[in-house]
């Protein structure tokens, strides 16, 4: 068994980071990452009375290469 990962540029702060494609919240399909998501958006919307981003657990984690047939590769 393997792991794979996936990494991009943040949609907020243009950081590169890891995710698992199919978990990570994005912004018209690009990632956003979790310091944006935890520390920028959602108090954001909080404070506005809107409801927060709700992220898997593992949606910056590595990925089992056994998910790989699950991924939405977007063909």
């Amino acid at each position: 068994m393997g792991v794979y990962t996936f990494t991009g540029i943040c949609a907020f702060c243009g950081k590169m980071f890891s995710f698992h494609p199919n978990k990570v919240p994005s912004l018209h399909g690009q990632p956003i990452c979790k310091n944006c998501v935890d520390n920028g958006i959602n108090p954001i919307l909080k404070a506005k009375g809107q409801q927060v981003i709700v992220y898997a657990e593992d949606a910056y984690k590595p990925c089992l290469d056994e998910e790989e047939d699950r991924i939405d590769w977007g063909d």
